[in-house]
């Protein structure tokens, strides 16, 4: 907002020593009032504008950022020359500012008379707050003078206090007399009663302002649709693949080989199937085909460290296993054969610490220099660089990381429908699927329990398998031999949920949970309403199959896709408690369609006009 304000006369008195002293708009805005609120105490913005001949124009911007505009015409006479321009530029004033000498009767008498009355007009009555300065010393005031209006001893050249006075009366106006123009009458007093007027011009303005604003037609603003509710995060278990084989080891389930001493003294059991996924020379030992080409030394190592009993070495390469004793293998080292059982551990364990393996081989021999030599055989044995092991400079994820590229072991994932090693067959459908019990009962309780108490399963070679297609079958070996599986749909992933429900797998559960959440998070609204998948359904196998998790998400995105799944016949498989439950979470909620339609209805009705029209 800007302030306007006109100064209209001659506060010098016509006398020629007068003239060098400077007019009061000047010295105000230049030293006092206002301009003292900014910091940097300049005037802002002085310049003289050909704009308006019998005017000269000041800007000073007060209060931080309000403009104010001076107008000061120092001559009536030029006022009279240009009449037009200066009827315009007093008819925009927001205060006026009538100045003149005390000690020049004649121009007060002038502006009294006949100017005072032409201005009235122009602003229609003095609408506007006028300040009257009455600025000097009176030239005859060596006594008081008197105030009586009969006495006439200063009527001769000087303005009385009294005519000066009633002149204000007369038109409304602050009448202030300022004998000299220094800080005090300047600053203190005329520019108080100025900032007074400034700040009154102000406040009408702003109130003005906002009485335009309210008297435009409200505009309804479009409703506001909330975000969506956060689906329930579903979190996958950690795998306990690892600790599950170290459980088997613990246990001595289904072993099928026994370490033994060169005297004969058993050492240990282990299960040849998880052996062989340690290295290529356990593979080698027990007769099973290496992929790809090994060479001559893992052939080397096995005869120099074992030696299958002759016994049993028709044995250990044999598919199924009928009540046949384990393979006798024969430690040739003997260090190694002290500590076989720690290093069966770490194998199993599958952690790759070295530093922990040297650790148990210290507390256990308490030789330094058999610990080297018996971490140089696993060296051969496990193709690592023992450097590593010795080096206190190395930390252990560089030294995993050297060992993890320098082994050559494989997974569980080469003997899955494997016949190798194989000790039992399950019949699904139309196939025969080739599993291993040692992985079963490790990773399996209710597998585990079928194999080890009294059912027919426990020493059958052929398991039927009823109730699950081979498909989700093989995916289900697949996550209990790989610790993870990939299913291709929606529907096949809800297939071996139902599957590990079954079996109590509860992490295979969760993945598959994750699995068809991820996929339905991925669907865009189009492939939703045109996809033939029954949500309703997967959140009533869901319920049914204990898959709590999964079933309170589905009824979440019900819920959240309300408008897509409402329209679809399955929605009224939901039971009352369920439905209820979406109509509540329902996305857009109820209460927004009715105020957008409320609002469509008001912008459509003619009643409310566009803005940019």
């Amino acid at each position: 907002m800007s302030v306007r304000i006109v100064a209209l006369g001659n506060e010098k008195g016509g006398f020629e020593e007068s003239l060098q002293q400077p007019d009061l708009i000047t010295t105000y805005f230049g030293r006092h009032a206002i301009i003292r609120h900014i910091e940097e105490r300049r005037l802002l913005g002085f310049a003289t504008h050909n704009g308006f001949p019998a005017f000269v124009e000041y800007q000073a911007y007060v209060f931080g950022r309000v403009r104010v505009l001076i107008h000061d015409c120092p001559s009536w006479e030029l006022f009279d020359n240009d009449w037009y321009k200066s009827r315009n530029i007093v008819g925009l004033a927001d205060i006026i500012v009538l100045k003149y000498s005390v000690n020049d009767k004649n121009t007060f008498q002038e502006v009294k008379d006949n100017y005072v009355p032409m201005i009235k007009r122009i602003l229609n009555q003095w609408t506007v707050p006028v300040i009257i300065a009455a600025i000097g010393t009176r030239q005859n005031e060596e006594s008081p003078p008197c105030s009586c209006p009969l006495c006439t001893s200063d009527k001769g050249s000087c303005v009385p206090f009294y005519e000066g006075l009633e002149l204000s009366k007369e038109i409304g106006a602050a009448y202030l007399e300022l004998h000299s123009l220094n800080d005090f009458n300047v600053g203190k007093y005329f520019g108080g009663v100025l900032e007074y007027f400034i700040i009154q011009c102000l406040k009408q303005k702003s109130s003005e302002k906002k009485k335009k604003r309210s008297s435009r037609p409200q505009l309804i603003p479009p409703p506001r649709l909330k975000e969506p509710v956060k689906l329930p995060c579903l979190k996958i278990e950690t795998s306990r693949f690892h600790c599950d084989l170290l459980s088997l080891f613990c246990s001595s389930s289904c072993t099928d080989v026994a370490f033994s001493s060169k005297d004969g003294h058993e050492v240990a059991r282990a299960h040849r199937l998880v052996l062989c996924t340690a290295n290529y020379v356990f593979m080698l030992l027990f007769g099973v085909a290496i992929p790809g080409n090994s060479g001559e030394l893992p052939g080397k190592i096995a005869h120099n460290l074992f030696l299958i009993e002759k016994d049993n070495a028709m044995n250990s390469g044999q598919t199924l296993l009928q009540n046949i004793l384990p393979v006798r293998v024969i430690i040739l080292d003997s260090l190694l054969c002290v500590c076989f059982s720690e290093v069966l551990k770490f194998i199993y364990a599958g952690t790759g610490n070295w530093d922990e393996l040297k650790s148990v081989l210290w507390k256990k021999l308490k030789n330094l220099e058999e610990v080297r030599q018996v971490l140089e055989t696993l060296k051969l044995l496990f193709r690592c660089n023992t450097k590593a092991f010795y080096s206190n400079g190395i930390d252990y994820q560089t030294a995993k990381r050297k060992e993890q590229s320098q082994r050559c072991c494989c997974s569980l994932s080469l003997f899955l429908k494997n016949p190798n090693l194989a000790d039992v067959i399950f019949e699904v459908q139309d196939i025969s699927v080739y599993a291993h019990k040692a992985v079963l009962v490790a990773r399996c309780d209710v597998m585990a329990a079928m194999f080890s108490g009294n059912y027919s399963e426990t020493n059958a070679c052929n398991v039927p398998i009823h109730g699950v297609s081979k498909e989700t079958f093989l995916s289900f070996l697949e996550y209990l031999y790989t610790d993870s599986c990939c299913t291709a749909s929606i529907l096949q992933a809800m297939a071996l949920l139902i599957c590990a429900e079954m079996y109590q797998i509860h992490r295979l559960q969760q993945i598959c949970e994750s699995c068809i959440v991820t996929q339905l998070q991925s669907m865009p609204s189009r492939e939703l309403v045109s996809t033939n998948l029954n949500i309703v359904n997967l959140f009533n196998k869901a319920k049914f199959h204990n898959a709590t998790r999964l079933s309170t998400w589905l009824l979440h995105f019900i819920a959240s896709n309300y408008l897509i799944f409402s329209q679809k016949l399955e929605f009224q498989e939901l039971s009352d408690e369920e439905e209820a439950f979406v109509e509540s979470h329902r996305w857009p909620s109820s209460s927004y369609l009715q105020e957008l339609t409320e609002y469509r209805h008001h912008i459509h009705s003619g009643r409310s006009r566009c803005i940019l029209m």
